[in-house]
């Protein structure tokens, strides 16, 4: 195989110091930063984060939805595993103290609210967590505290959930 000829050095060099070829550039409706008529910067994921935080909420609006029809048949005041006796076994174990270990044995903000009925304690934290969800699903406006929120609230209701919401430890 023989060697390329200088002349064909000399174009593969210059056409190497030019660069890629470049697109037009045009904006396309419904991208950010089409209004101005400015191509989105490469490296910006605007898509996959509509997507995957859609995604996250539409989970949490279903599992929030279920929470709300079962809660009062499985852990409410007449349920089959009543959360309020399993956090007063819960605080027994804990020498009637709700401190930092009672807290991380079974974290859930429920520790902090009335328990004089259970049942619509359940329900407001189902729908708040509904709530919540749904705004994210439908505006798509969701930032670290919306998010946290959301993720709080299912966790206090699968940590009294017992058997119920063992699945979703």
């Amino acid at each position: 195989m023989a060697a390329p000829s200088t002349a064909l050095r000399q174009r593969r060099t210059a056409a190497a110091a030019d660069g890629p070829p470049e697109a037009p550039e045009r904006a396309v409706a419904g991208k950010p930063g089409s209004e101005a008529g400015l191509p989105l910067p490469p490296g910006t994921f605007w898509l996959t984060r509509i997507v995957l935080l859609r995604s996250v909420a539409l989970l949490y609006f279903v599992a929030f939805l279920v929470a709300y029809h079962q809660n009062k048949q499985l852990i409410g005041e007449k349920g089959l595993l009543p959360c309020k006796l399993y956090l007063q076994n819960v605080k027994r174990y804990f020498k009637g103290k709700i401190d930092l270990d009672a807290l991380s044995y079974a974290p859930t903000i429920i520790w902090f609210l009335d328990w004089s009925d259970m049942d619509s304690t359940l329900d407001y934290l189902s729908l708040f967590g509904l709530a919540t969800s749904a705004f994210v699903l439908i505006t798509g406006c969701a930032n670290m505290v919306l998010m946290s929120i959301v993720w709080v609230l299912y966790l206090s209701l699968v940590n009294v959930g017992q058997i119920w919401y063992s699945f979703g430890k």
